[in-house]
């Protein structure tokens, strides 16, 4: 009797072993605050459902990256998650999935191959569209608020082999160059700080070394919107004279805003994305069908609803 009870036992022991998925993760890197929210995310919802995840440094190299998801393919996990180091190379990771079977799902940074897609393979991130869309509408509205009629404007971009960078300045462009601006902007000079607030600083403070009167500035993320404030600051400039908006709403922007420094930021869920992506990679492991395009909607966020924000990230 004990023998069958054990026996059972065993046999529901592995049973259930054989159900737990295994999850191999390649982030582009670590050190970057919207990333961690991400990477939490997956985290979490990897605990909260019992599935196994081993999350990647891929450091920015994009040969890592590619080495990482071949080493996945190799031990035999279920499926792969890949926050893309360059949104450009990202066919050779699909094809890599691909012919070894293994589902694999993009998250936040879109792949070049987004429209063709292997079967078994998503992409989960913000419409991109929508989000330099919501900055600069918001940057319009406040010019206009001051009655401004023309202002002058610098953009800090993001890292330009990546699709958000390229979409988001374009977003931009199409605000302010359509008829709901309201506001003629001249763009005085746009320049990368790939996403880092160092970079966005020491740009910034080349370009006040010009001493070019400017009203605003329109930076693809927050960490380069944070850049350019602290350069601002640091040259004795008053920030209620100048509008500054970026995109994520990390802590740190929303610290930023509630000090009056950061005029607009639009809330990317980080999180939802990262456990969007452990779900739907899950699910394709499981042979489940799943969009190969799923949006978590972006949130303009300003210091009128900047409470709704405080505890989200």
């Amino acid at each position: 009797m004990k023998k069958t009870i054990l026996a059972t036992a065993f046999v529901a022991l592995m049973a259930s072993s054989a159900m737990a998925q295994t999850v191999g993760v390649t982030m582009a890197l670590f050190d970057d605050n919207f990333l961690t929210v991400l990477r939490n995310g997956i985290q979490k919802y990897g605990d909260d459902n019992g599935v196994k995840v081993q999350i990647q440094d891929a450091q920015n190299d994009v040969a890592k990256q590619l080495d990482q998801i071949n080493n996945f393919i190799a031990s035999g996990v279920d499926a792969i998650i890949v926050n893309p180091v360059d949104t450009s190379a990202t066919q050779a990771m699909s094809d890599a999935a691909a012919k070894a079977n293994v589902p694999l799902v993009y998250v936040n940074r879109q792949p070049v191959n987004l429209d063709t897609l292997p079967d078994k393979q998503a992409f989960v991130a913000s419409n991109e569209v929508d989000s330099g869309t919501l900055e600069t509408k918001e940057v319009c509205r406040l010019l206009k608020s001051e009655g401004k009629t023309e202002a002058n404007a610098y953009i800090i971009m993001g890292e330009l082999s990546n699709q958000a960078a390229v979409q988001r300045t374009q977003d931009i462009y199409d605000v302010i160059e359509g008829p709901d601006c309201g506001v003629k902007i001249n763009i005085i000079d746009k320049q990368t700080s790939n996403w880092r607030r160092d970079e966005a600083q020491n740009l910034m403070t080349n370009w006040l070394s010009t001493n070019t009167a400017f009203d605003a500035v329109i930076a693809n993320n927050d960490e380069s919107a944070i850049g350019a404030i602290q350069a601002i600051k640091a040259a004795g400039i008053d920030m209620k004279k100048v509008i500054v908006g970026g995109v994520d709403a990390t802590q740190d922007a929303l610290v930023a805003m509630q000090a009056g420094d950061l005029d607009v930021t639009v809330f990317q869920n980080a999180a939802a994305q990262g456990s969007g992506s452990l779900n739907a990679a899950v699910k394709l492991a499981k042979g489940e069908k799943v969009d190969q395009k799923v949006w978590v909607p972006f949130e303009l966020v300003t210091p009128a609803n900047i409470d709704q924000y405080l505890k989200k990230n």
